[in-house]
């Protein structure tokens, strides 16, 4: 597994403004990208049933790097997306899950939890972590770590890496590409699958690949516009 390159978060540093002048689209193209993208998003699934087809990589780290592009807190940007290709290491990572999900679905998750689940059709086998040809695994960098040990604190992890997860997912989908997001609990097992340093906690697991040819996805209405949105 390669190990990325050490960063140093810049730390007590004067401001240093730099000009930001993108140009200005014209309202018709603004307003034609903005329908196309509503509707191309709202076309996207949860997929639990995935092909084994391989999917093309450098699709897979260029919607990486979008995600990578998500705003953080003090620009620390405490995330690492760990792509998991290998057979073995994906079955590993499966047992470990399934180990927890079948847990949790005996009743440590409780039955309010399973009620709001059951619409979904979701239990303790989760097929898509070998099925998918690749898992992106998504770490928070809970604190940075340096080479020698030194330690800074890192803020709004959570809200961080939740917004470039979303971002993940969008680059995803209109590249073509089904995802689904899956958080087994509790997800220890996934730094020592891993060897992940002791900084990261795993946020997420992304299976990522095409839609198997009988696919099927629960039949979901989402809230409408003016359910969610409130104007002032």
């Amino acid at each position: 597994m390669s190990i990325p390159t050490q960063w140093t978060p810049t730390h007590g540093e004067p401001f240093r403004p730099v000009p930001y002048r993108p140009p200005r689209m014209p309202l018709q193209e603004s307003l034609a990208r903005a329908a196309e993208l509503r509707e191309r998003m709202d076309g996207r699934r949860t997929v639990r049933q995935f092909s084994a087809d391989p999917v093309p990589e450098q699709v897979v780290r260029d919607a990486v790097a979008c995600a990578a592009t998500a705003p953080s807190g003090a620009h620390q940007q405490p995330w690492t997306f760990v792509l998991v290709k290998d057979p073995e290491v994906r079955r590993r990572i499966r047992a470990a899950a399934e180990e927890e999900e079948q847990l949790s679905y005996a009743g440590r998750l409780g039955e309010e939890w399973l009620a709001a689940l059951r619409p979904l059709g979701t239990d303790e086998v989760k097929p898509h972590l070998t099925d998918a040809p690749a898992l992106i695994v998504v770490f928070q960098q809970r604190y940075w770590l340096g080479e020698g040990g030194e330690k800074r604190k890192h803020y709004y992890v959570d809200e961080s890496v939740g917004i470039a997860v979303g971002m993940l997912l969008s680059a995803l989908h209109l590249s073509g590409l089904a995802a689904l997001v899956h958080t087994p609990s509790p997800m220890r097992f996934l730094s020592e699958v891993l060897g992940r340093p002791v900084n990261e906690k795993a946020f997420a697991v992304i299976p990522v690949g095409y839609p198997a040819d009988d696919c099927q996805v629960p039949d979901l209405v989402r809230k409408s516009l003016d359910q969610v949105l409130v104007e002032v």
